[in-house]
């Protein structure tokens, strides 16, 4: 079973792509590129010959491909090499088995299952190239026999000099942690993106303008249609708000007679330190879970504050229920030790806010 990393090195040798293939190895130091895959259990090196991309095989080979390894019929990737060479000529010899035989020279007589080495296979092109020329003497032209020499001499320099200058050196260092393949795909939605938003840009030129060649009649329909559809939108907006506050108002009020109905269960037993003990939730905090304003907003909700006089008189009575003293002589006898301390600072932050309120009345 391949791992993930390596589907993507095959994935990325069958697409030919050699920048992400390059930048994705470098990424990955690590990464074995000796492995098998399908049922010819051919290696990326294999696949690399078969595609004929000399460029990711010199790739391949520099980041340790075994010329040596064999697939399902024990070819190497030389015996694969030299059949493509066989087929297309000089080229696919110069790009594939050249640089395969001076990576490993002994690739050249290791047998595939059938026992024929790649030598063999060269040795074959050579006397059929030989029996070729032999058959046609009368076509050969001096001139032409002196340019294949002299191509000749040029290969052999061609070949001791190739590598000398890899491609590698000149390419630059990718010390970024997104490798190629999503780059590429980032680039591409971008690109795709900004055509997408041009053709909208231009579609609602395009409409612009068709409108603009509209009758008056048509125009007016339009205009009244919209105006329609505003008024329609704002209604319904309007019955929105509406409902919302409704709601809003229901949920205080149902705040507002929950924290009194708790009060008068809760402070109707007086001093009787012999009924159940109170622990923090069970103080009848008109916002539980809420800071001292919110319980004040609570508390003090459905009086106008505008009627100061009835104002007042509201105030007055959360005063008096919330005194820390006068809460003590009612409550503390009957205070869970473990919350006692945090019931009475919450009760003397609410004691104080209230104040803090009566004081700004009276300026």
């Amino acid at each position: 079973m391949l791992s993930r990393k390596q589907k993507r090195v095959w994935k990325y040798v069958e697409e030919g792509g050699l920048l992400k293939l390059k930048s994705y190895l470098r990424k990955h130091r690590d990464l074995d590129v000796n492995f098998s895959q399908g049922k010819r259990e051919r290696s990326p090196l294999h696949l690399a010959c078969c595609l004929g991309d000399d460029a990711v095989l010199r790739l391949l080979l520099k980041h340790g491909a075994d010329v040596l390894r064999k697939d399902r019929k024990g070819d190497t990737a030389l015996h694969i090499a030299v059949n493509r060479a066989l087929k297309h000529g000089k080229s696919a010899f110069e790009d594939l088995v050249e640089p395969l035989k001076n990576s490993c020279p002994e690739a050249l007589n290791n047998p595939n299952s059938a026992g024929v080495t790649p030598q063999d296979l060269l040795n074959w092109r050579k006397q059929k190239k030989t029996a070729e020329n032999m058959s046609r003497p009368s076509e050969r032209d001096p001139e032409k026999e002196w340019m294949e020499k002299l191509f000749g001499e040029c290969e052999d320099e061609f070949c001791d000099t190739f590598g000398v200058y890899d491609a590698d050196d000149f390419l630059p260092v990718d010390d970024d942690e997104q490798d190629f393949g999503d780059w590429a795909d980032r680039i591409r939605k971008e690109y795709f993106d900004k055509k997408h938003a041009e053709a909208q840009r231009l579609a609602a030129s395009s409409s612009g303008w068709k409108k603009k060649e509209k009758s008056k009649q048509e125009r007016e329909q339009e205009a009244q249609s919209q105006k329609e559809l505003h008024e329609r939108l704002q209604r319904e907006h309007e019955e929105y708000l509406a409902r919302a506050a409704r709601k809003e108002e229901e949920a205080r009020q149902g705040k507002k007679r929950r924290y009194d109905e708790r009060c008068a269960a809760t402070f109707s037993g007086g001093s009787s330190s012999g009924v159940v003990k109170l622990s923090y939730g069970d103080i009848p905090w008109p916002a539980p879970r809420g800071t001292v304003q919110e319980m004040l907003d609570v508390m003090l909700h459905g009086v106008d504050r505008k009627d100061v006089p009835v104002f007042r008189k509201m105030l007055r009575k959360q005063q008096a229920l919330w005194h820390p003293d006068k809460f003590a002589q009612r409550c503390e006898a009957r205070l869970e030790e473990k919350d006692k301390q945090r019931i009475l600072d919450t009760v003397t932050a609410l004691s104080q806010e209230l104040n803090r309120l009566a004081h700004s009345l009276r300026t």
